[in-house]
């Protein structure tokens, strides 16, 4: 196979998953998003977390809701669990790094909050951790995940929002997971700002 057949099959599988995650996905994605605006409206924070490529889309919807997305407007209230490479590497090396998230979260979460966790696979113990401490503490729970992230959906309750790219692939996944973090900063600016362009 050539290089720009490669190309052409990235782009074409990529498409194909986007287009199956929207058929199955777009209900979710939008209960979601006012989940975070009813959390943010009512003065509460968005708490963000995932690891590797997932700790990347983590950090784009924190940098997305405190800065902005794709207009000016005021500051959101956001902590992203993943980017403080100090207190992960502290937490990781007095605790363990299964504690990363969930000792975060247990000192700065309040009930009513919002937690935001990606994951695309099952070796994901600290984030199965931050989610005991959030059912613990009344915070809610938005969780992307994907095909073979059998753990993370284990542990959810009835009243937890799952977002499940069924691919079998984690880079399909993250690109979805990736285009779900867009729809959910334009849907909560769209919600705040009065839909204002």
């Amino acid at each position: 196979m050539n290089l720009q057949n490669r190309i052409i099959n990235h782009f074409t599988d990529s498409i194909q998953t986007k287009q199956d995650a929207l058929g199955e996905l777009c209900e979710l994605i939008e209960l979601a998003s006012q989940r975070m605006v009813v959390a943010l409206l009512d003065d509460r924070k968005i708490f963000s977390c995932g690891n590797g490529r997932s700790a990347a889309c983590a950090q784009l919807l924190g940098s997305a809701l405190l800065n902005q997305f794709d207009r000016d407007r005021p500051s959101l209230p956001a902590i992203t669990l993943t980017a403080d490479a100090v207190t992960l590497t502290a937490i990781a090396s007095d605790y363990s790094y299964e504690e990363v998230f969930s000792k975060q979260l247990r000192s700065l979460g309040q009930s009513g909050d919002v937690l935001v966790t990606y994951s695309d696979g099952d070796h994901s113990t600290n984030i199965a951790k931050a989610i005991e401490i959030a059912h613990h503490k009344n915070i809610s729970l938005i969780c992307l995940t994907g095909e073979k992230s059998e753990a993370i959906s284990a542990i959810l309750t009835e009243r937890d929002l799952e977002i499940r790219v069924m691919s079998n692939s984690a880079i399909r996944t993250h690109e979805v997971h990736v285009l779900i973090t867009h729809c959910l900063c334009d849907l909560i600016d769209h919600q705040l700002f009065d839909g204002e362009s």
